[in-house]
């Protein structure tokens, strides 16, 4: 069955950052964790904190030591005092947005104005606003309870950051015709009005819709009314198991959105059995080719085809001839180790990519042996080319094997903060890229080929580049799984946008080399072709950032298919020359 997946569905900006900062507290370990409330509205995410050692409280009375983190909704000041007094040190993750609705509360109620919240009287975050009101707050949640606000000549009118656009203005609209001098803010989160904004407009196109969230989350119970409201069959969902697949059999294209306590583990769950629905119109061998292409990505077979197809580019760039020896041995190498590290580590897997999890598990022996087989194949091939790159790949191997097990003995590990080199910050985008780099450009200099100095450290440093973008560039969208296991990447280390910001200027970079280099004939023209390749994971990197695409298996072919390009742009330029 053909899903459309929200492009705002899932964690908005306050609870992701909430959850970032309380696993990056769990995961320092610098003792006890408490949430002052329920982190978030979602059961499925409060039990995984569980795991982690993260205590939900509603009374810190007898707690003697250890850190509190106050939610994403906000807490009120009265509650503020008790935790500065307390012995606690404290984590603020209150949502910036409902933080500036408090501060309007506040500043307006000194001024003696009536404070009027539009939401739910019993959401946390009202709750928190309320206390802002010095007393004096209404909560009301519908038009026709304006009437009952008392007379007043200076009065004020706030949402709740999650709440119902169409109610809100039906509420103001109300509010003014009884205070006209009323003042009016528009606290609603931009995010929250993108997502009621984008079900209407999916609605338009698609059977039913289905809204995958917290049953006591109030954000996507409004989500879900806003869905219904516009006539399409809605289905609210908290996860995959709730679905009801008899309903869903009669239709053909699946609308899914998610509320802001939504994480991707949950929602990629639902769209993986979703679309293992036959819907009606879709014929067998639609249903087999969708199969076909999820299976070769999720197998890393695409990523080895990619790797292959660099290879190839990457002898084309330098100047030598190109055989098809060393961009088989990248293929597997390549293929060997994604699969196997896969296998080593499967907890993130499990969060970052369920499906990718399921698959694993469902086609273990299939794996194993494709990869034993791919490392004895790449091992027989490098000892063809010499004993010098036979060695060198077999260390290569063992490196990668190695990435995600313990190299520090047992009984020093207390003395170090990793054991693991997957554990240092960053790792996995540098070996990767590295790993890359080495076998591509370093391996074939071992066995006779004759490189000047200048050409191999600016191809070195193009493959570098491409493998460090395209590693890095996953690790973003992995950022919830990686908390949640306790991986330090570049993401987590940097932060996303700093990550992006870095990864565009090494493409930059990379462009301007491939512009420059040929010019004083340091590598082959065929740079100015490898453009088109840096220019298509621009592309990516845009659509991303513009959300127009969510991340998932669509986003991972359009970039692995960026080396796919570049090896069939070095076909085309070895056939025309």
């Amino acid at each position: 069955m053909k899903v459309k997946l929200a492009t705002t569905a899932g964690f908005c900006m306050g609870v992701r950052r909430a959850m970032e900062m309380a696993l990056t507290a769990a995961n320092k370990n610098e003792g006890p964790l408490f949430t002052y409330g329920p982190l978030i509205h979602n059961k499925q995410v409060l039990d995984l904190l569980e795991l982690k050692n993260v205590t939900a409280v509603d009374d810190i009375t007898g707690i003697e030591g250890g850190i509190v983190l106050i939610r994403a909704h906000g807490i009120p000041p009265q509650q503020r005092k008790v935790l500065k007094s307390s012995p606690l040190k404290i984590i603020d993750a209150t949502c910036p947005r409902v933080a500036r609705v408090q501060a309007i509360i506040r500043y307006h109620t000194k001024k003696g104005y009536t404070p009027v919240i539009v939401g739910d009287r019993n959401h946390a975050e009202v709750i928190g606003l309320m206390g802002y009101g010095e007393g004096k707050a209404h909560v009301i949640n519908s038009p026709t309870e304006v009437l009952y606000l008392p007379e007043t000549d200076k009065m004020f009118v706030v949402a709740q950051t999650t709440q119902n656009e169409q109610i809100y203005d039906d509420v103001v609209k109300a509010v003014k015709k009884r205070y006209p001098d009323a003042l009016i803010f528009d606290t609603i989160c931009e995010t929250t009005s993108e997502r009621q904004r984008e079900v209407k407009a999916l609605s338009e196109s698609v059977d039913g819709i289905v809204v995958v969230g917290g049953y006591h989350s109030g954000n996507t119970r409004r989500l879900a009314q806003v869905s219904e409201a516009t006539g399409t069959p809605t289905f609210h969902i908290e996860t995959e198991k709730d679905l009801s697949k008899e309903k869903l059999l009669s239709m053909e294209v699946i609308g899914v959105t998610a509320g802001a306590s939504t994480p991707n583990w949950m929602i990629k769950n639902v769209v993986k059995e979703i679309e293992a629905i036959r819907g009606r119109g879709e014929t067998f061998i639609g249903q087999w080719t969708k199969k076909f292409l999820k299976f070769i990505l999720l197998s890393n077979l695409l990523v080895a085809l990619g790797a292959f197809s660099f290879s190839y580019a990457a002898a084309v760039l330098s100047g030598r001839r190109p055989n098809v020896l060393h961009p088989l041995l990248t293929m597997l190498y390549i293929y060997a180790m994604y699969v196997f590290n896969r296998f080593l580590d499967k907890d993130a897997s499990t969060y970052n990519d369920p499906e990718i999890a399921s698959f694993y598990r469902k086609h273990r022996k299939f794996l194993i042996i494709t990869g034993i087989g791919a490392i004895i194949g790449a091992l027989v091939i490098s000892l063809s080319l010499g004993m010098i790159p036979f060695l060198v790949m077999v260390g290569l191997c063992l490196l990668g094997i190695i990435y995600s097990i313990p190299v520090v003995p047992l009984n020093w590990r207390h003395l170090l903060r990793y054991s693991k080199i997957k554990d240092i910050p960053g790792s996995r985008t540098f070996s990767e890229a590295i790993a890359w780099a080495t076998i591509i450009i370093l391996l074939p200099l071992l066995e006779s080929f004759q490189m000047e100095w200048a050409t191999m450290v600016i191809c070195f440093f193009i493959v570098l580049s491409m493998a460090f973008v395209r590693s890095a560039f996953f690790d973003i969208f992995r950022v919830q799984g990686d908390l949640i296991v306790g991986l330090e990447t570049l993401p987590i280390t940097l932060g996303a946008k700093r990550t992006m910001t870095l990864l565009k200027w090494i493409m930059v970079s990379a462009g301007l080399i491939l512009i420059i280099a040929p010019l004083f004939n340091l590598v082959s023209p065929f740079s100015f072709l490898l453009l088109i390749c840096l220019l298509t994971l621009s592309l990516s990197f845009t659509v991303y950032e513009n959300r127009q695409i969510y991340p998932g298996l669509l986003l991972e072919y359009i970039v692995e298919s960026n080396l796919i390009l570049s090896g069939l742009l070095g076909l085309i330029w070895q056939v025309l020359r």
